[in-house]
């Protein structure tokens, strides 16, 4: 017996981690040539939403609704209390958000649209003005729609992909103080509060800047409005990045955060893991009394909301699980590790990586395609056509035209969103996705881009179709 100590193979500086959970059900994919996903790409016009799930091997084009559910969840199912008013399963609900959201009135959606939609109706007149930022798309549709403006007041290097500012969502508190002093705090219903902000990448905010945009407000008599459909992953970035929250759980930094808002409108199926739902939530008793009337108008009755209760139970429990610490770590790496990867073969992505994807720079990765030629869209459709590997477009597309003129918005932003569901691929399935986008980044020199030919009127994104040019 020697003495001698062993000899270290294995990298001492890096520790592999497992996700939080186990897999006890499974659901087979499959995998397709690429002559099959070419003849899918061009009848699908060369937009993945026009896709047929079966005919995608690895689906990454949203996290909304296709979140793996836990075996606490899919109990919740069977106890389901399906009375037309006053569903027990809404009371377990509407405490799991009084709990982990800190909102006095609830009113449960069947999606976050919903939400939009009844605070649209409730807030908005025709010429109001609201700033917030970054727009997302539904959200700018139902202002718009209402009669209003979105203003962008987010700071400067959220509009750069390769800036690595740790909350680049962050309020540029100077802009919005300009805009007040232009048009008047009486023609600004409310601040609308991205968290994280999805079109800049997933970017989340800080707490100081949260506080002191609610300290501006104030002073102007400015509601808050909170985009609480990523909020979870936020308070995570705040643990990890801010000084003062490093020992603060994920659940604790949620409640403040939201203590800064009015109220707040809710995707649920994103953070909350389930597969349809959301919520308004508000401090107010006249805001929650007529969205209580207009629910029942446009959703459902004020206790379901257009959910079943089975719904509501799955929200509730997701709810409770989704500020576990473990999970959102587990959560939130696994999109880290995708994005590391990525940038460590210099493949553009957008820096520091976000919450729920990993979104590539297509104006970087195919700089000779002009962005009315929607290189966006034409990389993701080439990701698909490389490997079956379904992604989306974040750039002029989704961006839409300008309601005045008619003319295309041109962003600065041009991306690809590799969106992860959550607790529903392996490190395995990362992989693939990794050296499917290097195959295509390889190859970035023979891409060229498309002409759209059909356009649908409203959130064009979803429907329109192209060909290639």
């Amino acid at each position: 017996m020697t003495n001698e100590p062993r000899i270290r193979i294995r990298d001492a500086t890096r520790r592999s981690w497992a996700e939080p959970w186990k897999i006890k059900m499974v659901e087979p994919t499959r995998w397709t040539t690429r002559e099959h996903r070419a003849e899918r790409l061009k009848e699908a016009g060369y937009n993945t939403f026009l896709l047929r799930s079966e005919d995608v091997y690895i689906d990454l084009l949203t996290d909304s609704g296709t979140s793996a559910m836990s075996d606490r969840q899919w109990a919740g199912l069977m106890l389901g209390d399906e009375a037309y008013a006053g569903s027990r399963n809404f009371y377990h609900f509407e405490a799991a958000v009084q709990k982990y959201y800190g909102y006095r009135y609830v009113v449960p959606t069947h999606q976050g649209r919903g939400a939009e939609h009844l605070v649209a109706k409730i807030f908005i007149k025709a010429g109001d003005i609201i700033p917030g930022n970054m727009y997302f798309t539904t959200t700018r549709v139902h202002q718009e729609l209402a009669g209003g403006t979105f203003v962008d007041v987010i700071l400067d290097e959220a509009h750069d992909p390769s800036s690595t500012h740790p909350f680049k969502g962050n309020v540029d508190l100077g802009k919005l103080e300009d805009l007040i002093g232009r048009v008047g705090s009486g023609r600004i219903p409310y601040f609308s509060l991205g968290a994280t902000v999805n079109m800049a990448g997933g970017q989340p905010v800080s707490m100081r800047n949260v506080r002191e945009l609610r300290a501006l407000c104030e002073r102007h008599g400015i509601p808050i409005l909170l985009d609480a459909t990523r909020a979870i992953e936020n308070a995570y970035f705040i643990q990890q990045r801010e000084e003062g929250y490093g020992g603060k759980s994920v659940a604790e930094i949620l409640l403040e955060l939201c203590s800064y808002t009015d109220g707040c409108w809710m995707s649920a199926k994103k953070d909350t893991l389930v597969n349809i739902g959301g919520w308004l939530a508000v401090n107010d008793l006249d805001q929650f009394e007529e969205a209580r009337n207009l629910v029942v108008v446009f959703e459902g009755l004020h206790t379901y909301g257009g959910l079943a209760g089975r719904d509501m139970e799955a929200m509730a429990i997701g709810i409770e699980e989704s500020v576990d610490d473990d999970h959102i770590r587990a959560r939130i790496g696994q999109v880290e590790y995708l994005g590391k990867k990525l940038s460590d073969w210099g493949i553009p992505v957008v820096l520091p990586i976000g919450g729920h994807a990993v979104f590539i720079d297509a104006r970087s990765f195919y700089p000779h395609i002009p962005q009315d030629a929607f290189p966006a869209q034409a990389l993701a459709a080439d990701i698909y056509l490389e490997a079956g590997v379904r992604t989306m477009e974040r750039g002029i597309v989704s961006a839409g035209r300008d309601p005045e003129t008619g003319m295309h918005r041109y962003p600065r932003l041009e991306l690809v969103r590799v969106t992860i569901p959550r607790r529903v691929y392996t490190q395995a399935h990362m992989d693939v996705t990794a050296e499917a986008i290097e195959e295509v980044w390889w190859n970035r020199d023979g891409a060229t881009g498309l002409r759209m030919i059909y356009e649908p009127r409203y959130l064009r994104f979803f429907q329109a179709r192209f060909e290639r040019v």
